[in-house]
């Protein structure tokens, strides 16, 4: 065949791909989530997310170290709340000296250069389960945006270094940085969950937290899958707040979003890669039906390919060890 172009010369060996791939990814852009538990010396399996648990903040230090040492620095944390410290106002969550400010705190001294990332929503310490607080069915924004300010300041004061609203009320975002100027927090960052979805792929987490709501589900707040040009909306309007930085969740599924808001912003597009996408690949694994490391690499991949500049994943730390392992 008299072929000019021959595609397949720059596939010819590990070398020459390495050499021509578009796409790259490192451990810095990974972000990995981790579960927070009262108590000293504990650790909880979570039986939907295999190779996951909840652990007591003196263990959760011990395993950022380890992390930290494959070059994961950055961390999200999320507190599994006991359930008599719940109520329908969520008070907890603007208790100071609750289990995740104090997380913070700890973690902060203990890791100065670690970046922390909270998470500013209501579902973990309200006896209902939602995001926001509840009065007669309905999920009320403007009262919920009232608390979730207090919050991001107490995680500001305890060491935070991003602060996240992953509630999608209403004007948040505004509120929050708002709030944060006024306490002199003006360098705590906010990373908006922009465009997060009401999706059956959260089922995992739900259980890590025990949060799942208690009545209805999330559809009033969270936004409809159907839709692309309101996620493009939701960015702008957060970025227009005062957000540093957009998150598009769930990922795998919604890779045309992250493509489609990256290329519509300034501002770095955060993906979460999430526990039902994570507990996927896990169980197909354990079936035999697909060679779990290869479909981890693959997705991930696919996230920062379709223009996610960092990555939410509970495979944050065996990704890093794949990827020191092709050095």
């Amino acid at each position: 065949m008299k072929l000019t172009q021959r595609p397949r010369r720059l596939r010819r060996s590990q070398v020459i791909r390495d050499l021509v791939a578009e796409t790259h990814l490192t451990p810095a852009e990974l972000i990995w989530p981790v579960f927070v538990m009262e108590g000293k010396n504990q650790a909880e399996k979570i039986t939907t997310m295999p190779g996951v648990k909840r652990f007591s903040s003196d263990l959760l230090a011990q395993e950022i170290s380890k992390a930290m040492k494959m070059g994961v620095k950055s961390f999200a944390l999320f507190p599994a709340i006991n359930d008599s410290l719940k109520n329908s106002q969520a008070s907890e969550a603007v208790n100071a000296n609750g289990l995740l400010p104090n997380t913070v705190k700890m973690l902060k001294d203990r890791f100065p250069e670690a970046c922390l990332i909270t998470d500013i929503a209501l579902d973990p310490f309200s006896s209902d389960g939602h995001d926001g607080i509840v009065k007669n069915g309905e999920i009320i924004n403007d009262e919920t945006v009232e608390i979730l300010s207090k919050m991001a300041v107490i995680h500001a004061q305890a060491g935070a270094d991003i602060v996240a609203p992953s509630d999608m009320m209403d004007g948040r975002v505004g509120a929050i940085r708002q709030a944060l100027d006024q306490e002199g927090w003006h360098q705590t960052a906010i990373l908006a969950y922009a465009a997060k979805y009401a999706s059956a792929f959260y089922g995992p987490f739900r259980e890590a937290l025990n949060s799942a709501p208690k009545f209805g589900d999330k559809k009033t707040y969270q936004m409809d899958f159907r839709n692309t040009d309101e996620a493009l909306r939701e960015a702008k309007l957060d970025i227009r707040e005062g957000a540093d930085i957009v998150m598009v969740k769930p990922a795998l599924a919604y890779l045309d979003i992250i493509q489609k808001i990256k290329h519509e912003v300034s501002v770095p597009v955060a993906a979460y890669n999430v526990s039902g996408e994570y507990a996927m690949i896990k169980a197909a694994e354990a079936a035999g039906m697909m060679d779990g490391t290869k479909a981890m690499v693959e997705s991930l991949y696919a996230i920062k390919r379709a223009g996610a500049d960092m990555i939410l994943t509970y495979f944050a730390v065996e990704m890093a060890e794949w990827l020191e392992s092709q050095q």
